[in-house]
């Protein structure tokens, strides 16, 4: 009868110790998870810029519309300048990107930069995506206005 206590009692501890380091398991990939969230965002509206309060030099990716009449563009010592505002309806904020844009990059189309915001307020852009197609826009762009209010759907007739 003492062997079989025995047995019992290995078995509990090991089912204990299982247990116990599943849970530790658990606890740490929710912890890394939770540490990692902002880095999975595929990018950061004008609005949400403002609120987190980005600090300059950190690079993440901005995305939403080209606002209409903003994009203007020069050469410095054989370098295209190109300076555009992105906004989401709410909040702006001013791009600078030095060098050639996509062919299909338009005022009032969506757009997604990669970069960091300087010590003015100003992103630099180091990459900018533009739409595929006349039709295409980031799913995540759309999904950011639509929540602020500001997509209108194209009528299809």
């Amino acid at each position: 009868m003492k062997k079989g206590l025995k047995a019992g009692a290995r078995k509990k501890r090991r089912m204990y110790l299982l247990l116990t380091s599943l849970a530790v398991l658990g606890l740490a990939v929710l912890l890394v998870l939770n540490a990692l969230e902002d880095s999975i965002r595929l990018f950061y509206d004008p609005t949400e810029i403002a609120e987190k309060g980005i600090k300059p030099g950190q690079n993440f990716r901005l995305g939403g519309l080209v606002a209409d009449g903003s994009f203007e563009t020069h050469e410095t010592d054989s370098i295209l300048v190109n300076k555009f505002i992105v906004s989401d309806g709410n909040e702006t904020v001013a791009v600078i990107y030095e060098g050639l844009l996509p062919d299909l990059f338009r005022e009032g189309q969506g757009v997604v930069a990669e970069g960091a915001m300087n010590g003015s307020g100003v992103f630099i852009a180091t990459e900018v995506l533009a739409k595929h197609d006349e039709n295409y826009m980031p799913k995540e762009v759309i999904d950011s206005l639509k929540k602020r209010g500001q997509w209108q759907e194209d009528d299809p007739s």
